[in-house]
């Protein structure tokens, strides 16, 4: 189920330690760490968006911006401070890393709130222009249409160049048996 507490923030030194651990665990098992300012965007928005990540396989958490420093130095992912400025909600990209960008992307088109800061990549920083750039990508099952594609077409190339070879063998034999066959009358 998804959660309904969207700016509920850790207070207490117990909240903030579980907050602290929950973003190293996801931080450290994702493919991609979407870093985004919220400002403006009303609680039903950003169920929206949460149930839209949830359906790609991603997730969409707000978090205080110390604790995401805290857990960034602690996975040694470099350069993220200057982007953990005013609110910050994290998009975590589990399996995928595209996917958590297109959801992104396309909830920023819908509601023209939202604004990418930054991601980590596999540990490395990469700015917002780069993340749309992901989010533009074809999906990855076109992608992978588009590989099995270009590596079939030569073999279908292949197999037609035997096949005319083959053609001509045909062919040739039966040319020679017709004259053998003629031979043999006369």
């Amino acid at each position: 189920m998804l959660e309904k507490e969207v700016y509920i923030l850790p207070i207490t030194k117990q909240e903030k330690e579980e907050m602290l651990q929950m973003l190293r665990e996801k931080m450290g098992s994702s493919q991609i760490v979407i870093m985004a300012d919220y400002k403006g965007i009303n609680v039903d928005a950003i169920t929206k968006l949460r149930r839209r990540m949830h359906e790609s396989g991603s997730e969409f958490k707000v978090a205080k911006n110390t604790i995401i420093k805290k857990a960034a130095k602690e996975l040694n992912f470099e350069g993220a401070d200057p982007y953990l400025e005013g609110p910050t909600a994290l998009a975590f990209g589990l399996n995928d890393p595209v996917a958590p960008a297109k959801v992104l992307y396309d909830f920023i088109k819908e509601f023209k709130k939202l604004e990418v800061k930054a991601a980590i990549l596999e540990g490395q920083l990469i700015s917002a222009e780069q993340v749309k750039a992901l989010a533009n990508l074809p999906s990855r099952e076109v992608l992978l249409a588009q590989v099995l594609g270009g590596m079939q077409a030569p073999m279908y190339g292949f197999a037609g160049a035997l096949q005319g070879l083959l053609r001509n063998l045909v062919y040739v034999l039966d040319a020679v048996r017709e004259k053998k066959a003629g031979e043999a009358v006369s």
